[in-house]
């Protein structure tokens, strides 16, 4: 017989068929069920606006008089593009709620369940709940610090470099790693890179998924000068998927600032930091009223060690070929001031480990 805790899994990955198509909105999964057999199903998925909740009302019909429904983030209680989701659910007869977490918008956070039990609804949170946040992860984040979620990606061999002594790095890892790369970005509102690897690489920064969402993924270079080329893949791409370039006032001229302006590109100034660089507390503040919710930073030694010396990491997944490449002056992955002590190392927890291809992807939660 199924439990709450297999219901519970199965909207959770309904949800996560909303990657790429829900942001700056929570992953929402439901299923209505009734004598241990779903009857409704549904996830929240942009430019649809009805609640995962809804949906799975909808398919249940009038069957769902009497049922549970099973959420993994509370249902909203306020007025909002749509309906309160508890007014639904109050209206279609469920008996019972289950959820696996409260939602973090101050909105709701509680809210949602107090209305239901108002009611006379049978209501229980906090089944799967850690999970239940991991899946949330970037949204948790944004509502509880204002700013975007950052997740560190790394491709290198075994011994750290990034590149041979004379700058050859394509391709490091596999193509099924570069894949699973791809689909990271898939994830993501951004992704973000250093004006180094720009000029080095001229690279399109593009989710090549081909999966539906709903909005393009943001380009964003920190280049505290605004040396971005105006004939770059980038510059000339900017209508089709917004480019951001991260300046700092005092380094960045007026006239490099609008050229890249009237070409499509948006420039943010920030303070700079000791080395002169973008200071990364500020740069994720402008990125954050950009309305950009997450980053995937993936660009250049100098550019995760500065995230590293700003401790403004979230999540880092590295991607390991199993091969030496060795050398002195080969760069390795992550630059930066670094630490003199090893206590003050960020250490990773919730750490898992799997094949991709011939390769290894670690991924890991600063402690």
């Amino acid at each position: 017989m199924p439990s709450d805790f297999d219901f519970i899994r199965e909207t959770f990955r309904l949800a996560e068929m909303g990657l790429g198509r829900v942001s700056p909105r929570p992953l929402v999964g439901s299923v209505v069920v009734k004598d241990d057999e779903i009857i409704g199903q549904g996830f929240y998925h942009e430019p649809e606006l009805p609640h995962a909740e809804v949906w799975a009302l909808r398919e249940a019909g009038e069957a769902a008089r009497g049922a549970t429904i099973y959420i993994n983030l509370e249902p909203c209680s306020h007025h909002g593009r749509t309906p309160p989701c508890t007014e639904a659910i109050i209206e279609a007869g469920i008996a019972r709620v289950v959820a696996s977490m409260r939602d973090p918008n101050p909105q709701v956070d509680g809210r949602g369940f107090d209305r239901l039990r108002d009611a006379g609804i049978e209501v229980e949170f906090d089944v799967l709940e850690q999970e239940g946040r991991r899946l949330n992860e970037v949204f948790v984040v944004n509502q509880a610090e204002n700013r975007p979620f950052v997740h560190l990606k790394i491709a290198m061999s075994l011994d750290g470099r990034i590149a041979t002594r004379t700058g050859e790095s394509q391709w490091i890892t596999s193509e099924a790693a570069r894949a699973a790369g791809q689909w990271l970005r898939h994830r993501y509102d951004a992704i973000l890179v250093g004006i180094t690897t720009v000029i080095a690489d001229d690279p399109a920064l593009t989710d090549r998924t081909g999966a539906p969402r709903h909005r393009p993924l943001a380009r964003v270079v920190l280049d505290s000068t605004a040396r971005l080329p105006l004939e770059s893949r980038l510059v000339k791409t900017a209508a089709a998927a917004p480019v951001v370039v991260v300046t700092t006032s005092d380094a960045a001229s007026a006239s490099r600032r609008a050229a890249l302006a009237e070409r499509g590109v948006t420039v943010l100034d920030v303070a700079a930091d000791e080395t002169g660089r973008p200071r990364i507390p500020d740069a994720l503040d402008a990125l954050y009223r950009q309305g950009l919710t997450s980053l995937l930073v993936e660009g250049g030694a100098q550019t995760a060690g500065a995230f590293l010396d700003a401790r403004a990491i979230d999540k880092a997944t590295c991607f390991v070929a199993p091969r030496l490449i060795g050398g002195n002056t080969a760069p390795v992955a992550v630059g930066g001031t670094g630490i003199s002590r090893l206590e003050d190392s960020l250490r990773l927890v919730d750490v898992t480990v799997e094949h991709v291809g011939p390769d290894i992807a670690v991924t890991g939660y600063p402690k």
